[in-house]
């Protein structure tokens, strides 16, 4: 199933609010042939408020590892610098959880696409639980959807077993223009976090195989990675590199500029890049490094003070003790459908 297929399907539309009117103040009406209008005889009414919420996933760390104990007292949040305060404050240990598996399928992962099948399998073997969803994304030339929403290890272990490597040998690209462009992340990255999380609820991660290389996206970095923001999803990368593919020169200063790129989409997100080279075991443990994080995630919640919808950019900056280190999105876009409602 081609993936870019998938901006053909409709997604489900928030049914419109529409404001009840006013009947018109006065005497009686003027005579009408039209049926005559209801009249509410309730002698009571509710009002339901909608408080807007910002949600913030974040793990804290300090030498030791990862901290669990923490409380809400125990962490501040600023936002562009203004101090708010904090509603809600929970440990995630089992929140509903869906996972996007971003598959680099191009040239230069020939040597490695083994252990990435092998490993990310049982990844999600090992963290899925029924409540839990993935789905699995396949990119080179193309951008494919290989296995759609599942809480099936072994169907998206067949999934990942079924992916091939494509450099686009006399092929077009799905992209349209025609040709073959090379490796499409960023438009991977767009498309699983705009098309497939951003309408998710709960915890959402999107977890990359790649050597971070892009060539040919109509997608940038930056686009890309406001889309993951605008999803509240946390982007990890475990990069893969077989260097000798790259030859010298001109190939190793590509890999090298990947890296930084996929260093700014994973920070500026929450998530953090895992370099692994071409090494099962270390790969292995990226997959078990990620697991904990998930783990010993907290979820803050607060109500801005700006309380302005006008699609801006926020910063956030998380705080807890002295010596703690704090993995968390680096801000939020002032827009209706990223923020979280309390009823």
């Amino acid at each position: 199933m081609r993936f870019f297929c998938l901006a053909a399907v409709a997604l489900a539309l928030a049914p419109a609010l529409h404001a009840q009117e006013a009947p018109s103040p006065g005497g009686p009406p003027p005579a009408s042939d039209a049926a005559a209008q209801p009249v509410d005889i309730g002698d009571t009414q509710t009002l339901k408020v909608n408080v807007n919420l910002v949600n913030v996933y974040f793990s804290v760390r300090d030498k030791s590892g990862f901290i669990t104990n923490l409380h809400k007292d125990d962490c501040s949040i600023l936002e562009d610098k203004a101090p708010q305060k904090t509603k809600n404050f929970t440990q995630e240990k089992n929140l509903p959880l869906t996972i996007g598996i971003l598959l680099d399928t191009s040239g230069s992962q020939i040597h490695v696409l083994p252990l990435e099948q092998q490993s990310g399998a049982e990844f999600l073997k090992d963290v899925l639980t029924p409540k839990d969803e993935a789905f699995l994304i396949s990119f080179d030339i193309n951008v494919n959807l290989l296995s759609d929403y599942t809480n099936s290890p072994r169907e998206i272990k067949r999934s990942l077993d079924s992916a091939e490597i494509n450099t686009g040998a006399g092929t077009g690209s799905v992209t349209g223009n025609g040709t073959a462009r090379g490796t499409l992340l960023f438009d991977a990255v767009y498309l699983a976090a705009h098309d497939k999380l951003r309408q998710e609820a709960g915890r959402k991660i999107l977890v990359l195989l790649t050597d971070g290389g892009d060539q040919g996206s109509q997608e940038t970095l930056k686009t890309a990675t406001e889309a993951a923001q605008k999803a509240n999803a946390i982007v990890y990368v475990i990069l893969l590199s077989d260097r000798g593919f790259y030859g010298g020169g001109f190939g190793i200063n590509l890999a090298d500029t990947g890296e930084r790129d996929m260093q700014k989409l994973a920070t500026d997100t929450g998530g953090r890049v895992i370099n692994v080279g071409n090494n099962g075991k270390k790969l292995e443990e990226a997959f078990n490094q990620i697991q904990d994080e998930l783990r010993t995630q907290y979820l803050a919640s607060f109500t801005p003070t700006n309380t302005k919808i006008d699609g801006t950019f926020r910063t956030l900056n998380i705080t807890c003790q002295p010596g703690q280190k704090i993995q968390a999105r680096k801000g939020y876009y002032a827009i209706a459908d990223a923020l979280g409602k309390d009823d």
